[in-house]
């Protein structure tokens, strides 16, 4: 064979070696790129499982726990009232009963004088024990023998008798009352507590969302916009002025639940204490306050009003111009708001004290 035709042969091979290489090369890179597409599509699938909410989504999301949340905290509010309601009446009448019990131990020492012969012929010390025994029920069981061996102290035993069923009585409704209370107490913190954690996850969601769209959701939000920062210049004259005057001092305090000042409010505990500066005296949660205070149309407001919101699970004292005065909720003061956003479409109605 010729050098040329070895040469032209040389290129032949070159050339389809060239054109092997050059499609193995395509071949490679449109597996290569088969197999990064198909990665992609199956972790895109596992990774949009759970897509990210929109801000409507996480603006009713928020709204609704922090709805319950402004319900439990109204329902904690009762709670702890009805204890301290039941504990003063208990104590008042623990009080009366201690005179009653005086008499009682009197009687007691009586008719042990009387009763020693019995005592002596029986051998008996059981009932010596029980008529100098402070336990009202230990009294009790032992009544029948008691007034067996009253001999002429049986009417004396007989209110004996009497004040230690009573004083047992009430001893035993003290009981159930503060560990009833106490368990609904318990078991509306662990819910509050819940709530609580619940919108800070919604609050984490919301600090995902941009700049704008984060002032879209907290402007439509409870206590969202306003100012904790104003000066009253209206009337004083009026109560209701009087109860305006009040809330503008408190503006830039603190929410807390169940404060009731001077440091710190929540929403009833800043209505009622305006309220209480005016003079007038309304109830301490928002649910008894909306039941007890006579209702006005929302179109005839006058400074000093009070707003029911979300089921009368909050309440906001209205000082004018389309403006109220609201103490919103754990981490927010106490502020000047317009009555626009969360407000405007969870209002109940209003009421004057």
């Amino acid at each position: 064979m010729s050098q040329g035709h070895l040469g032209e042969c040389g290129r032949d091979v070159s050339t389809r070696l060239a054109g092997r290489a050059s499609r193995i090369r395509r071949g490679i890179a449109i597996v290569a790129g088969l197999v990064a597409a198909g990665g992609l599509a199956f972790f895109a699938t596992g990774a949009e499982a759970a897509p990210q909410p929109n801000v409507n989504q996480v603006q009713a999301k928020i709204n609704q726990l922090t709805s319950q949340f402004d319900k439990v905290s109204q329902q904690l509010d009762q709670a702890s009232q009805q204890l301290s309601t039941a504990q003063s009446r208990l104590s008042g009448v623990r009080l009366r009963l201690g005179h009653a019990r005086a008499e009682f131990q009197d009687a007691q020492a009586s008719v042990a004088q009387t009763a020693a012969a019995a005592f002596e012929d029986t051998g008996s010390t059981s009932i010596a024990g029980v008529l100098t025994s402070g336990d009202p029920s230990l009294v009790l069981r032992q009544g029948s023998l008691l007034m067996e061996l009253s001999g002429n102290r049986t009417a004396q035993t007989r209110q004996l008798l009497a004040d230690a069923s009573q004083l047992a009585g009430v001893e035993q409704e003290m009981t159930r009352t503060e560990a009833g209370i106490a368990g609904l107490k318990h078991q509306l913190t662990a819910h509050k507590s819940s709530l609580g954690k619940l919108i800070d996850t919604q609050k984490a969601t919301l600090a995902s969302l941009t700049a704008p769209q984060q002032q879209t959701v907290q402007t439509n939000s409870i206590g969202g916009g306003g100012t904790s920062s104003a000066t009253y210049s209206g009337t004083t004259s009026t109560q209701g002025g009087k109860a305006v005057a009040f809330a503008y001092a408190q503006l830039g305090k603190p929410y807390q639940w169940g404060a009731t000042g001077p440091g710190s409010y929540d929403c009833s505990g800043l209505a009622q204490a305006a309220w209480a500066a005016a003079g007038v005296s309304i109830p301490r949660t928002t649910y008894a306050q909306w039941a007890a205070l006579p209702h006005i149309s929302t179109s005839a407001l006058e400074p000093g009003d009070l707003l029911y919101f979300d089921g009368v699970g909050h309440v906001a004292i209205y000082v004018g111009g389309g403006d109220i005065i609201d103490a919103p909720q754990t981490g927010l003061d106490i502020r000047k708001i317009p009555l626009a956003g969360w407000y405007q479409s969870t209002l109940v109605g209003a009421a004057r004290p």
